[in-house]
């Protein structure tokens, strides 16, 4: 079924990720963390592409995607740049290690704006539901072994790690559902301008 939904413009489904971007400095560190972790305990995960702080993740039909973006920017719009700080690392027992962001606060008042904004229209049906990550981190080794995970942990919850970048804006990302390369559909740059989301104010 999902095949033919797929070949009717306008119905085809995309998997999207709401996230932010590091600057290309830290990047690569995040990255050189990962080829590491891959390398020392042998996960066989692919560790290319740019490292992301993802905010929210959902499914929905192409033709929704203009209304989204719509929202989206409206809200960034509104929203002041900020800044990430990183410092070591986190877990998810017992299949997650990933670098810890400190400074939460900022991170999450993002994601209850975008939940308040546009949960509604990121909502495909009951089956899919969108997901707001209230924790926000950048995974080093995801979907680990039990042995992965417990040797890994013991090491990484010891180590150090420091950055910061100043988030200025978001990305949106999509895919057609069940492929894996993400392509950029949206950028929304953070302008803190005084930005009214009430429909009555505008007559």
């Amino acid at each position: 079924m999902e095949s033919i939904v797929n070949t009717i413009p306008g119905y085809r489904v995309y998997e999207y990720l709401l996230v932010l971007r590091p600057h290309e400095d830290l990047s690569g560190r995040i990255i050189k963390l990962k080829e590491e972790f891959a390398e020392k305990f042998r996960t066989g995960q692919a560790t290319g592409g740019k490292p992301y702080l993802a905010l929210a993740s959902f499914n929905q039909l192409a033709m929704l995607e203009e209304r989204i973006i719509h929202v989206l920017r409206k809200l960034s719009m509104g929203f002041p740049p900020f800044k990430v700080t990183l410092k070591d690392f986190g877990s998810f027992p017992a299949h997650t290690i990933y670098v810890n962001v400190t400074s939460k606060l900022p991170v999450q008042q993002l994601v209850k704006s975008v939940r308040t904004e546009a949960q509604r229209l990121m909502k495909m049906n009951e089956e899919n539901k969108p997901y707001f990550i209230m924790e926000p981190h950048f995974n080093i080794a995801r979907k680990l072994k039990p042995w992965q995970y417990e040797k890994g942990w013991l090491e990484y919850s010891q180590k150090h790690f420091t950055g910061h970048f100043i988030a200025s804006g978001m990305q949106l990302l999509k895919r057609p559902a069940g492929e894996k390369k993400y392509q950029l559909a949206a950028g929304f740059s953070f302008e803190n301008l005084p930005v009214s989301t009430k429909q009555g104010e505008l007559f």
